[in-house]
């Protein structure tokens, strides 16, 4: 045995390397059948499948330019972590970007910006910007809710996000005085430190599932009995990852923790299906809403992606013919966000937020609907400007998902369905999430907001007027070639939006029903 060791250890290092790559060649040659690239070229073969796999990285921190890369550039990223430090977020010697391009945004200030008297809220908290309208007030709800803030995080249930993520986002808007989504996972021990919360199911009824996986009334009045932060509730028919199609959760992923939050077995795989069991048609989902807010006082509201309108003629229509219907309105946009989707879904079904939320807008503007409903923007809208451009287009409020995500610490890895997520936040590997530290990330969740709301003030004050609702489609253009043939956005999309009841600032920080600390 020794003479043995004695034999390998006076083999030269140098030769042990190639002893290594000879197993490896004949391996790819000889053995293994999956890859046509290692067997034709042995051994060299592999160092394209390295280079493929590190390819996403390379290209984000050496190759791409600061406003190339997508979902999200460099110098998006870099805005959302300077704010969420409290970090200088300006630049220096003019902007970088190709301010001829087609889609750049411009929004027109007024010779004489707003003036803020002492007296004004934004004079105490430069980041005091509620929403101008009240979910359920139309339709009589019994607890009618003003979001305290018209930033919010949008839906991503725990399960798609990781335990300390869900704690720091809540706990970072109950900071920030805003609301948080609570995705279609259920409302977990996470989403309960305090912020104001919107409840939101889909067709998988997480948190109100009944036995046979349909919905429980009972359940979803207990659930709001039991947790009175819970302030709305929001149906989602369709989002914009992947509208009109299903999904299944894996048994390998339903631990303990997310089947008693979820109301699944363990271990078992659970069906979301396309469709909803508790409604089939325009009518039933109507009855169905009003049985929800009957039965929990909550103003109770609907999540899509757009495609069709017929249907979303038929509920404005059967709303203008009965006076029931959703309290409030989230568009989603058809770029997707956090939900993992095919290709073919991402790319291609639904329309981009802009198109979509238009459509939507003016559908219901057409009918005398637009103000009876609250109506919510989702689909990237996390900056200031392009907060602008979706106020003037008739949002009253808006949600975000993967700019929150990135103020807590998301490096875009794009790696979210894998459950290998680097940075802790999209994965369930307790490792990977001691690297967040809960009471720092909740604090930058939460100066990320009020940066952003700082900021989209300043610009609304710019433009000469005190609130964001006050934008009018107008006041911001689009280029669609040259100058001369720049539109409004009133131009370009073919309606004017319907002028949002507005008294002043102080009216809104003395309503009886805002959300949040005020």
């Amino acid at each position: 045995m020794n003479s043995v060791l004695d034999f390998l250890s006076s083999i030269p290092w140098w030769l042990w390397v190639i002893i290594i790559l000879l197993l490896i060649a004949i391996r790819d040659v000889f053995f293994q059948k999956k890859h046509t690239i290692s067997h034709n070229f042995p051994v060299i073969g592999h160092i394209r499948y390295i280079f493929e796999s590190i390819g996403p990285e390379m290209r984000q921190y050496f190759i791409a330019n600061n406003r190339e890369e997508l979902p999200f550039n460099r110098i998006e990223r870099g805005w959302i972590y300077a704010s969420s430090k409290n970090e200088n977020n300006y630049e220096g010697f003019g902007t970088d970007r190709d301010i001829y391009a087609h889609q750049h945004i411009f929004i027109n200030n007024a010779m004489m910006p707003y003036k803020i008297e002492d007296d004004h809220p934004n004079k105490i908290d430069k980041s005091f910007l509620p929403c101008a309208k009240v979910m359920g007030i139309y339709h009589k709800r019994r607890r009618p809710f003003r979001p305290a803030s018209i930033i919010n995080i949008s839906a991503m249930s725990f399960g798609s996000l990781s335990a300390k993520a869900v704690e720091s986002l809540n706990k970072g808007v109950k900071i920030a005085n805003a609301y948080h989504n609570t995705g279609e996972g259920g409302l977990s021990p996470y989403h309960s430190y305090g912020g104001d919360v919107v409840f939101h199911f889909g067709t998988g009824y997480f948190g109100v599932r009944a036995e046979d996986g349909g919905f429980s009334m009972e359940k979803m009045m207990t659930l709001v009995e039991e947790n009175p932060f819970i302030r709305a509730i929001e149906i989602k028919l369709s989002q914009g990852a992947k509208p009109g199609k299903g999904g299944v959760l894996p048994g390998a992923k339903i631990t303990k923790e997310i089947a008693k939050i979820r109301g699944v077995e363990v271990g078992k795989d659970v069906l979301s299906p396309p469709n909803h069991k508790a409604f089939s048609n325009v009518e039933e989902l109507v009855d169905f809403i009003e049985s929800i807010a009957e039965n929990t006082g909550l103003p109770v509201g609907i999540k899509a992606a757009i495609g069709k309108l017929d249907q979303w003629e038929k509920l404005a229509e059967l709303m203008l013919k009965t006076g029931k219907g959703p309290d409030f309105i989230t568009i989603d946009g058809g770029e997707g966000g956090t939900g993992a989707a095919p290709p073919s879904f991402a790319d291609h079904v639904s329309l981009p937020w802009v198109y979509g939320f238009g459509d939507l807008y003016k559908l219901f503007q057409s009918k005398g609907l637009s103000e009876r409903v609250v109506f919510i923007g989702s689909g990237k809208l996390g900056f200031p400007a392009k907060a602008a451009m979706a106020f003037a287009m008739g949002a009253d409020c808006i949600n975000v998902a993967r700019e929150a995500m990135m103020s807590i610490g998301c490096i875009q890895a794009q790696v979210c369905h894998t459950n290998r997520c680097p940075s802790g936040i999209a994965t369930q590997s307790k490792w990977l999430q001691r690297g967040i530290n809960i009471p720092l990330k909740s604090e930058r969740l939460a100066q990320y907001f009020k940066s952003f709301r700082k900021e989209l003030i300043e610009i609304t004050h710019a433009a000469g007027y005190e609130h964001p609702c006050q934008f009018t489609m107008d006041d911001i253009e689009v280029n669609v070639d040259d100058h001369n043939l720049s539109k409004e956005l009133s131009s370009t999309y073919k309606y004017n939006k319907t002028d949002v009841p507005f008294n002043g600032m102080q009216e809104l920080k003395n309503c009886t029903y805002l959300g949040g600390k005020n």
